[in-house]
């Protein structure tokens, strides 16, 4: 004799959907919670990147702290404007910078600029 084995009832399993993107995800725009929660998180200061740091000692780029204000500033209001990588053109120096990161990833005397293709960007700013 087969005892009778009971099971709850079956879990109704949706086949799962690609999660489609907000509008404003992909106009590059914040969505209002990004911005409220941009407002809450303390400001970090710009950060540079191994390469970055290397480039401005073998360039003999030196800046000073109102230098890094303004630089500060520039990625504020590239972020601002929905930009993710930019070129900061700043006096004789370029910066290519990670706005979301807010770190510098690489830096450039005007000598070496000349020349140069300069890939990876949607924005520049020139300050």
């Amino acid at each position: 004799m087969i005892d009778k084995v009971f099971f709850p009832d079956p879990l109704v399993i949706q086949p799962s959907r690609k999660p489609v993107e907000s509008k404003s995800a992909v106009s590059g725009v914040a969505s209002p919670f990004a911005k409220i929660l941009d407002t809450k998180l303390p400001a970090e200061g710009i950060k540079f990147s191994q390469h970055a740091q290397e480039r401005l000692r073998t360039r003999g780029i030196t800046l000073s702290e109102s230098d890094l204000k303004s630089l500060a500033g520039a990625m504020e209001s590239v972020a601002k404007k929905g930009g993710r990588e930019s070129l900061i053109m700043q006096g004789d120096t370029a910066f290519v910078v990670s706005v979301a990161n807010r770190t510098v990833i690489t830096a450039m005397d005007r000598k070496s600029m000349v020349g140069s293709v300069i890939t990876n960007i949607d924005s520049v700013a020139v300050i």
